[in-house]
């Protein structure tokens, strides 16, 4: 099962300088939470964000036509999504979630061979943002469960957690 998980804000926003443009601690508890034990799928722009450091808890595997990873960096680098997903097969068991985490190129790739959106909705709108998350087509994807509404002193945004599923 291939999954994307975003956080989004209401203009599909995702980034702005290489860097999320909020930090909302809650939705980086739930992005451990769901990922950790799965493997996860980046870009290289958003390895690099990370620190070029792998997530713990998930075989992290990184898109790159034209950088390698140093051995020993703890994430396997692929040219493409395809042979990724072939790799993935390989060694995860029969319905293991892939998770898609970045960036908005990825995700436009990942899109079509999605089976679920895991999409935390922030409540603003990044006018300067550089990069974007494609848009959701109702006619494609059903909204399957929406968390209550939160908000995050430190940042001042409201947010919530949505789930689609493929229709």
């Amino acid at each position: 099962m291939i999954s994307l998980i975003v956080a989004k804000a209401q203009n599909n926003a995702i980034g702005k300088g290489n860097r999320m443009p909020w930090h909302i601690s809650g939705d980086l508890r739930y992005f451990k939470k769901v990922t950790t034990g799965h493997p996860v799928i980046m870009g290289y722009n958003t390895w690099v964000s990370l620190g070029a450091r792998p997530l713990p808890g998930r075989t992290n595997m990184v898109i790159s036509r034209n950088h390698t990873l140093q051995p020993g960096s703890g994430a396997l680098c692929f040219p493409s999504l395809d042979t990724a997903f072939a790799a993935a097969d390989h060694v995860m068991p029969e319905g293991e979630e892939i998770f898609i985490i970045g960036g908005g190129q990825l995700y436009r790739a990942a899109l079509p061979f999605a089976d679920r959106l895991y999409v935390t909705e922030v409540e603003t709108v990044i006018e300067d943002a550089e990069v974007f998350f494609p848009e959701i087509d109702p006619a494609r994807w059903k909204l399957e469960s929406r968390s209550e509404r939160m908000y995050d002193e430190k940042s001042g945004y409201y947010y919530s957690f949505l789930i689609f599923t493929r229709k």
